[in-house]
């Protein structure tokens, strides 16, 4: 028998084979989920406003936060196949994902708003000749795609990779490297800094913050020796993305502030813009 998560104040519906929610998940509002397998999600996930889900299996790892307007389903979702299965400390928004087939989101992942996803396409009769295409698709570890930027059936997005703004994915996109236009095409490989570089950005992101935090009223303690950033009782480190220490409010603004340069320190402690 199928298992039900119901919050009539929120307009929340959730129907599953089997559903699984994890460690201080919270929902928004007008969420509908409706699938035929199993639906997870994981610990310290936000699920926003205004979602619809079908298909089959569901699967969201921890960390994820998603702002509102996610739609996934579309055509070919009353399919065995049609799963979509999201790793860990994911960014996704008002996304349009397609599961007549599967899809597949890494860990670290971002689908920027407005972007869509889909895994079929076809019209008229096959037998007269028409197309007609079914196939998944796969973004890989740490990559970003762009506003309105459209991933076609088929294809798979390399580790790292860059997706631009409105681009057309229609082939597979290698690992390290910016992809844009359409259809999607290379603009440059990701080259790792050199230590002068790295010593430069890393002093312009603590200056920086230093000025954006007296902006909002706050005067941390910081202390820096590279990799390393000190705010009150926390120590960050730059490289690794690990820190240890007691947390506070403007621990919470620092990491606040240095996930805009990709540094992001995920907490039992959610970011603080995200409620704000």
């Amino acid at each position: 028998m199928a298992q039900e998560h119901i919050d009539r104040d929120n307009r929340i519906y959730i129907k599953a084979n089997r559903i699984t929610i994890g460690r201080s998940v919270t929902f928004g509002k007008s969420i509908d989920v409706r699938l035929k397998g199993d639906f997870s999600i994981g610990d310290r996930s936000h699920l926003g406003d205004d979602v619809e889900v079908r298909g089959n299996n569901v699967s969201i790892g921890c960390d994820l936060f998603h702002s509102r307007g996610l739609r996934v389903g579309g055509g070919g979702r009353l399919h065995p196949r049609a799963n979509l299965s999201i790793g860990d400390r994911c960014t996704i928004h008002d996304n349009f994902i397609n599961v007549c087939e599967e899809v597949r989101l890494g860990n670290d992942v971002g689908l920027s708003p407005k972007v869509a996803i889909l895994t079929h396409g076809y019209w008229l009769s096959v037998l007269d000749g028409f197309p007609a295409r079914f196939a998944p698709v796969t973004v890989h570890d740490g990559a970003i795609v762009g506003y309105r930027a459209l991933v076609m059936m088929g294809t798979t997005i390399g580790v790292r990779t860059v997706v631009g703004a409105q681009s057309v994915v229609t082939r597979d996109l290698e690992p390290d490297s910016i992809y844009a236009g359409n259809p999607a095409k290379l603009i440059r490989r990701i080259v790792t800094p050199s230590q002068e570089e790295k010593l430069a950005l890393f002093e312009h992101i603590v200056t920086e913050y230093k000025s954006v935090a007296s902006y909002h009223g706050l005067s941390p303690d910081i202390e820096t020796s590279y990799p390393f950033i000190r705010v009150n009782g926390c120590r960050f480190n730059a490289v690794t993305l690990v820190f240890d220490g007691t947390e506070d409010a403007e621990t919470d603004d620092f990491r606040d502030y240095v996930r805009k340069w990709g540094l992001r320190f995920y907490s039992e402690r959610p970011f603080k813009s995200v409620w704000q």
